[in-house]
């Protein structure tokens, strides 16, 4: 009896420690850092789902971010909402704009000291405030992350609307609200201030726990640089302006592949991250074909729905339809002043534009006389054959030649004499 007493009692500690020190659990560490844009949303997207299949107990998520795309953001809130396991956002820099709507979403908060969260003011891609109806929508949405993990929303709604007035953190009306490491303790925000991780470990009694570290891969990282919003209308330029001045060119060669590196660019950035789909690149195929044919086919039609296939393309492999008519309004810009340049300085004679430019002239030097000057004839007397009213003909020296008046009408078998030629043009006298 007694010896079944220490067994029970030596289990309930051993159990009392496993959960004091993670011991048995799995951690699924995964980095948040730079921008927030649809490719960091399908890494998260990839990462938090491999820890759902591999049973994690926990996912920490270490953000330094100054923020980024709202839509990106609020996917990723989505996906963070839907996870049964425990979620930790550790800022170990900052969690700005969209950064701080993703570690509201989370169930625990940790910042390293001298680290900072809010900010998060919508601002459009040309550095403008947002309109009012996307400010409010994002506002409705960083209050309903706090309040879905039980935290006071007004700070959450200060730190997207400037007209609430938090002046005792920093934020009169007018100002975002931005927490550092000491507020957002006060009102709740962050559960603690940490060193490093191993401390964050410690107060989440994970410290024996095992740590799974994510990283990028390098698909994924190519594919966050190339959706950038900033590298979306540089690479539309560079492919732009490469065939404009590959239409100017003999052959296919550097700037041609310039422009088709970029534009493949493009959308193998979109595809990793899962914006562009089959649709886009049949519609991609589709219109740099029709584009081709209306090269060495000339007739225009084939060429307007190439351009517009390209175009469709393009919008269907972004979900943001404002950036990306800026970006398509930025490489039309650029290719027509390319255009322009080249055009004056080249002009047609090079490049495609020559198997769709008639260049050929019949000249005199290859053989080609449109009228033969009868100069020979100027002064010849002869007789008409017909009447001249005031054109008709005439012999002279036993030929046919036609003839016009100088002035009136010359009857038939009249004595003429030719005064002028001019080309075809005989002008008679009457004698």
């Amino acid at each position: 009896m007694v010896a079944t007493v220490v067994s029970i009692t030596a289990d309930f500690h051993s159990q009392v420690y496993a959960e004091e020190d993670g011991t048995g659990k799995l951690v699924y560490v995964i980095p948040i850092e730079n921008e927030v844009e649809r490719g960091l949303e399908a890494f998260i997207k990839r990462t938090t789902s491999e820890a759902a299949e591999a049973n994690a107990d926990h996912i920490i998520f270490e953000i330094n971010t100054p923020g980024g795309r709202v839509d990106a953001a609020e996917n990723i809130g989505e996906i963070l909402q839907d996870l049964e396991i425990e979620t930790t956002s550790f800022i170990t820099v900052k969690a700005l704009s969209a950064g701080s709507y993703i570690a509201l979403n989370t169930d625990n908060i940790y910042m390293k000291p001298q680290t900072s969260m809010g900010a998060s003011g919508v601002i459009t891609s040309d550095g403008n405030a947002a309109d009012k109806k996307a400010q409010s929508a994002w506002v409705a949405s960083m209050r309903g992350a706090a309040i879905s993990k039980e935290r006071d929303p007004l700070y959450a709604e200060a730190m997207a609307n400037a007209s609430l007035d938090v002046p005792e953190y920093g934020a009169p009306e007018g100002e975002f609200l931005t927490l550092d490491a000491t507020n957002a303790m006060e009102v709740g925000y962050a559960n603690g201030i940490v060193n490093h991780r191993t401390e964050l470990l410690s107060q989440l009694s994970l410290t024996q726990a095992e740590v799974v570290e994510n990283e990028t891969t390098v698909a994924e990282g190519i594919a966050r640089f190339l959706t950038n919003p900033i590298v979306v209308p540089i690479l539309l330029s560079l492919a732009s302006v490469g065939l404009i001045v590959e239409l100017y060119s003999p052959g296919f060669g550097i700037p041609g592949s310039i422009g088709l590196s970029s534009l493949v660019l493009y959308f193998y950035g979109h595809i990793v991250a899962g914006l562009a789909g089959y649709e886009s690149i049949v519609l991609l195929v589709l219109g740099i074909v029709l584009i081709i044919i209306e090269i060495f086919a000339p007739g225009g039609i084939l060429g307007f729905i190439g351009i517009g296939a390209i175009v469709g393309s393009l919008f269907t492999s972004s979900n943001d339809p404002g950036h990306m008519a800026m970006s398509i309004a930025i490489a039309i810009i650029a290719s027509i002043i390319v255009a322009v340049i080249l055009f004056k300085t080249i002009g047609l004679e090079k490049g495609a534009f020559r198997h769709i430019i008639l260049r050929d002239r019949t000249t005199t030097e290859q053989g080609y006389v449109s009228t033969v000057n009868r100069l020979e004839l100027l002064g010849k007397e002869g007789v008409t054959l017909t009447p001249l009213r005031p054109s008709g003909a005439a012999e002279f020296d036993n030929e046919r030649v036609d003839v016009v008046s100088e002035s009136g009408f010359i009857d038939v078998n009249s004595t003429v004499k030719i005064v002028k030629v001019e080309g075809a043009r005989h002008v008679v006298r009457k004698i």
